[in-house]
């Protein structure tokens, strides 16, 4: 089931926040809203100004997104996974406590995808993304990545400024389903 866009109070949410308390989801998480601008063409992941960083908005994103997921009883497996692009880092650190976040390397492929990659380098992306994505979290929680926005029409397609994408796996080799994408405001609104 895809659901691309909830209303708020409805059934639909319902069921849905309902779902995500009882576990077993990947929520995919765009990094919270970053500067203006670009990177650098030769950024470094150990040097901040090199990077897009959070906006003062973005900071205030990234705590509203931890507490909302704290209000609402989601649970959530540490550690949360981040790329390692500082605006990254900074959204889950800010969502769920320094302490809580790990950097995995892999997520920053998918910043890559926006650049001129071959179809070959795509592949492979997508490929390990796929696997990552079919491992079922621990019982009774979900596991929350923060990374990146994808181009259109790949992966999980464009995401907004801290906008989730709840997934289901379904085990190795079994795939996923995507069951819905939420803004920061429609994940907010989630009701009992």
């Amino acid at each position: 089931m895809y659901v691309p866009y909830l209303r708020p109070y409805s059934n639909v949410n319902n069921q849905l926040l309902s779902s995500l308390q009882e576990g077993g989801y990947i929520l995919y998480s765009r990094h919270a809203e970053a500067t203006v601008g670009l990177d650098a063409p030769k950024y470094s992941f150990e040097n901040c100004a090199t990077q897009r960083n959070l906006s003062a908005i973005g900071r205030r994103q990234a705590e509203t997104y931890g507490r909302t997921l704290r209000n609402l009883q989601i649970p959530v497996t540490y550690p949360v996974l981040a790329s390692p692009f500082c605006r990254t880092i900074e959204t889950a650190e800010l969502a769920f406590g320094r302490d809580n976040v790990q950097v995995d390397p892999f997520w920053s492929e998918i910043y890559k995808m926006s650049g001129r990659l071959s179809v070959m380098e795509q592949s492979w992306i997508l490929y390990y993304l796929n696997i990552f994505l079919e491992i079922h979290p621990p019982q009774g929680s979900n596991k929350v990545i923060v990374a990146h926005s994808f181009p259109s029409g790949m992966g999980l397609g464009k995401i907004p400024d801290m906008g989730t994408v709840v997934i289901r796996p379904h085990g190795q080799g079994r795939g996923y389903e995507v069951i819905a994408h939420l803004t920061l405001s429609e994940l907010a609104s989630l009701q009992q």
